[in-house]
């Protein structure tokens, strides 16, 4: 199998379809996000660091995300990267790990969708606190406001899912993650999905076009 990485602005669904295409494909799905999130939660001394940078949109350093990154992988597994590249620093550190670890990357994804779809998804979304499940206040609300249907747990908005914070990390991304477009068009290693539909056909377009 081959390893991809999913790039895209923030609530594109990079995330949700890299998931789906790890669980039918038995590859593994690495978020930068999650692992992120998962440091932040456990207070250690990484998740205090880097927790100001989550919670403003901003990019957390390079040396602590491909540290991140690394250790997660080996060269004999198959991977979708989420969240990972986002810099051409990060893009180019990536090709230096086939000689460091074996690990290749042999596309990168482009998830495409209008800066007005992506704030809808993410200013909507709620996340239960206890299951992580996730909900959106217009196309997938839980049947009782507030509460998780799996697990009775509290429905709350991430604090970078704020209007404010969505609109720095779109900032961010045309100016500092956009550019990775030109690094792996010129690689001949991108592969372009229109992503604003429903995950259903969105995922069918990544079947089509991603070799399994």
């Amino acid at each position: 199998m081959a390893n991809y990485a999913f790039l895209g602005p923030p609530g594109v669904g990079k995330g949700t379809l890299a998931s789906e295409l790890c669980s039918a494909r038995g590859m593994t799905h690495v978020s930068t996000g999650d692992l992120l999130r998962a440091e932040i939660h456990a207070a250690s001394d990484l998740g205090n660091q880097v927790k100001e940078f989550v919670t403003t949109g901003g990019l957390v350093p390079d040396s602590i995300i491909l540290d991140l990154v690394q250790s997660s992988l080996d060269a004999d597994g198959s991977y979708i990267l989420d969240g990972f590249p986002r810099t051409i620093e990060q893009a180019e550190r990536i090709e230096l790990m086939i000689d460091s670890i074996g690990f290749r990357l042999d596309a990168a994804v482009l998830l495409m969708a209008s800066d007005q779809v992506v704030m809808g998804r993410l200013t909507g979304r709620r996340v239960c606190r206890d299951c992580k499940a996730t909900y959106h206040l217009l196309y997938a609300q839980p049947e009782t406001a507030g509460v998780c249907d799996k697990c009775r747990g509290e429905l709350f908005q991430r604090a970078d899912d704020h209007e404010k914070t969505v609109r720095r990390r779109l900032e961010v991304y045309h100016s500092q993650t956009a550019p990775l477009i030109d690094f792996y068009d010129n690689l001949n290693r991108i592969i372009r999905i229109d992503a604003a539909a429903d995950k259903a056909t969105n995922l069918s377009a990544l079947n089509e076009k991603i070799p399994a």
